[in-house]
């Protein structure tokens, strides 16, 4: 109980987080198809159109490692105290959020940049507040 009164804020930031990447690369491996269609649509103009199978696979990959770590972080500091895998999610949470960030700005989706930034604050609080 005491783990997870002194880690109140990074517990609910994790579990944020969990839910944010775990459930995106759920909905991307049950919808392959239908995410990939509507990727294809939304970079067809920009350099990036012949990428968008590499690209999705790609960050597909980030967000189910980073929504994992991040479980593994919420367990480990509930039952151990140690934040570890935590800081690791969190990190790899700020890198696949700046990825997706990178994509819609290139792809001039102003709107969907500023709700990636909206995403990347609690994880990069989380970051800060997990540095060892």
């Amino acid at each position: 109980m005491e783990n997870i009164l002194n880690n109140t804020t990074a517990l609910l930031i994790l579990l944020f987080l969990i839910i944010t990447f775990l459930q995106s690369g759920i909905d991307k491996i049950i919808d392959w198809k239908g995410n990939l269609g509507w990727l294809k649509g939304h970079f067809k103009d920009t350099p990036l159109k012949n990428l968008v199978p590499l690209l999705l696979a790609t960050i597909l990959l980030m967000e189910v490692i980073a929504g994992a770590l991040c479980a593994l972080g919420l367990y480990q500091l509930i039952f151990i105290g140690e934040g570890t895998f935590a800081f690791y999610g969190a990190i790899l949470s700020c890198i696949a959020l700046l990825m997706l960030l990178f994509g819609q700005r290139v792809a001039k989706d102003y709107d969907g940049a500023r709700t990636i930034a909206i995403y990347f604050i609690p994880a990069i609080f989380l970051v800060y507040l997990l540095q060892p």
